[in-house]
């Protein structure tokens, strides 16, 4: 990112989670920032396009997102973590809304350094403070690494943590994505992460391709291409590989339908193989002994 704004697909989100405010009253995620931190771009075709009545499907796909990513960190939390990584944070607020800094969360913001810059700049513009327990972790990813970046931002290595990282791995390469996922196993047990992927179009129904074919012509365009994709068995057998012992892979569909918003219509197209992972690394029971271990992440797909 060197235009130093969020990028195309940043805002895109940013916008449905506003929207999700206005429209469905936050009825599956509550963000009362979304909306003031979007409130000068009115004019943003991404911010118009998340408004229309027929982007529902879309909206509420986000917003139960943001919802199973933070419910993961509060679980993290219940079990003792204490550090919290946003990994291309863009516009989101969970740092700025933090409701577990009382317990001692402290939470990473990972992102280019100028888009950094102009999020601070935003924050600052519509009254948004930064809490103390929010640290900003710039890393120009072509100068330097995650673990180095995150090291001069005074993340603590020898301490579990756990990592949201949500719009990101569609557009980065298969090396990228599993370099990643390796240093997050390669923290202490108890350290985890929530990701979402998509499925290779040619595991799509011909419908569904055609569809996702358009939307990747216009993620292309936008100078944001999809650069790696993954079925759920090769994900999960990666995972294992990674050291990664417990877990859950459940597609977006299933996903709103578990905050009780199933999609409006049936063989609908909003998820497109999408898929939302959250996995995580055996941590020590409290008497200090190992848990069970309980298996690598499923599939979800292929439950009963």
């Amino acid at each position: 990112m060197r235009t130093g704004r969020p990028s195309t697909t940043a805002r895109g989100a940013a916008a449905f989670r506003a929207a999700h405010q206005e429209l469905e009253g936050g009825r599956v995620f509550h963000d009362p920032l979304a909306l003031r931190v979007l409130a000068a771009d009115a004019d943003d075709p991404a911010l118009e396009a998340a408004f229309r009545p027929e982007r529902e499907d879309v909206r509420l796909s986000v917003a139960a997102r943001a919802r199973f990513a933070e419910d993961a960190v509060a679980a993290a939390v219940a079990r003792g973590v204490r550090q919290a990584v946003v990994l291309g944070a863009g516009l989101d607020t969970f740092g700025c809304r933090n409701p577990h800094a009382a317990e001692g969360l402290r939470v990473f913001e990972v992102d280019h350094p100028a888009t950094q810059e102009w999020k601070r700049g935003r924050l600052a513009a519509v009254g948004i403070p930064v809490p103390a327990s929010l640290t900003f972790a710039p890393v120009d990813f072509e100068r330097q690494s995650l673990a180095d970046g995150l090291g001069a931002a005074g993340f603590d290595p020898v301490r579990p943590a756990f990592f949201v990282w949500l719009g990101v791995v569609p557009y980065l390469t298969r090396t990228a994505v599993l370099g990643t996922l390796g240093f997050i196993a390669a923290l202490p047990n108890g350290s985890g992460v929530v990701f979402d992927y998509g499925e290779p179009p040619d595991a799509l129904p011909p419908e569904q391709r055609a569809v996702h074919e358009a939307r990747a012509a216009w993620a292309a365009r936008a100078g944001e291409p999809f650069l790696s994709f993954f079925t759920p068995g090769e994900l999960a057998a990666e995972l294992r590989r990674l050291r990664f012992s417990a877990g859950e892979d459940i597609r977006y569909r299933d996903l709103t339908a578990r905050y009780g918003s199933a999609h409006r219509t049936a063989g609908d197209h909003a998820d497109l193989g999408a898929h939302v992972v959250h996995a995580w690394t055996e941590d020590e029971g409290p008497s200090g002994g190992s848990r069970r271990r309980r298996g690598a992440p499923s599939d979800s797909s292929d439950r009963p």
